[in-house]
């Protein structure tokens, strides 16, 4: 039952009864539920900020890990760039400088992986975090392509590698003869007499004087493309296809060891000095040819002499004297 209230008038000497009109009923209502609301707001804020629930707790602790870890992979991440990068380094500036090798461009090396299409899927899942996840994505994407072309690259340095050995066998790098007290080479390449014509002309090899019978042998790796006798001329004759360019010439010769065709090592004996054709004494004369073009072979002398050697053979080398035989 609802309290009646009653006031003093004091014109009247009496307690008269207090009239509550409509609208302070209806005022009074809406303090109440004013504050009301007020107290409510109140209590769920100081509720979710001192007093979580377990699922928002365990959401948050779920992000905290979440972005913990992301930390760690793009440290990671950075640690991998920076590792290929040093190895990026050592392919252009130490192995392509050995092999010879021009370094892979950094056009090549830092292209993109695509435009935003790329990455269609993930922006359509409308992600919390799409920010991490997308570069996160684009930086795995541009370390798995460069490490793709670094593969690539150590594929073509194995590759380089192997022909190089090959080529350093190919190359005419000894003497023909066994010439180990530096007496043998009687003429070099320059102009010479012409122990026929009596005359000054270019003598396009050397000539190393030895007994009849003495071996020669092949100066680099090679297949051989001529063997040949002519009864003026360079007599009993091989030349030998080294390959790169590189062709060997072997002339005077007194008999064969090899036949057209036949692959042959360094070192390798191919026949034996002679005094075939126009030749005045026992010798061989040797020709090294570069791309068609005949070179001194006194420069390829490097795998048998030490530099004291060298500089005496190439002392020998430059005495114009009398060739032994036809050039």
């Amino acid at each position: 039952m609802a309290r009646i209230k009653y006031y003093y008038d004091t014109e009247s000497c009496k307690y008269e009864r207090v009239k509550v009109s409509t609208w302070d009923i209806i005022l009074n209502a809406l303090g109440f539920l004013s504050l009301s609301v007020v107290l409510a707001v109140g209590i769920f804020v100081i509720s979710n900020k001192y007093f979580k629930s377990p699922v928002v707790a365990q959401l948050e602790k779920e992000n905290e890990e979440l972005l913990f870890y992301y930390n760690l992979l793009e440290k990671d991440m950075e640690a991998a760039s920076d590792m290929l990068a040093s190895l990026q380094d050592r392919d252009d500036n130490v192995y392509r400088v050995i092999f010879e090798a021009e370094p892979i461009s950094p056009s090549i090396r830092n292209a993109g992986v695509g435009g935003t299409n790329r990455y269609k899927d993930l922006l359509e899942k409308d992600l919390e975090r799409e920010d991490l996840v997308l570069e996160a994505s684009k930086q795995i994407d541009k370390l798995k392509k460069q490490m793709y072309i670094q593969t690539k690259s150590y594929d073509d340095l194995m590759e380089l590698a192997s022909n190089k050995e090959e080529f350093l066998r190919s190359i005419p790098a000894i003497q023909p003869i066994s010439n180990e007290e530096l007496k043998r080479l009687s003429s070099g390449y320059g102009y010479r007499i012409h122990p026929i014509l009596k005359v000054r002309k270019l003598h396009p090899g050397v000539d190393f004087s030895a007994p009849k019978g003495t071996p020669i042998y092949a100066t680099g790796d090679g297949e051989v493309q001529k063997v040949h006798t002519s009864f003026g001329g360079y007599g009993k004759q091989v030349e030998i296809d080294h390959g790169y360019g590189y062709v060997t010439k072997y002339a005077h010769m007194s008999k064969f060891n090899v036949t057209k065709g036949q692959k042959v090592k360094r070192g390798e004996c191919i026949g034996y000095v002679g005094n075939s054709g126009r030749s005045t004494a026992p010798h061989v004369h040797y020709e090294v040819h570069k791309d068609g073009k005949k070179i001194d072979p006194v420069h390829y002398f490097s795998q048998d002499l030490d530099a004291a050697e060298y500089e005496e053979i190439l002392r020998l080398s430059s005495i114009e004297n009398q060739a032994l035989g036809e050039f």
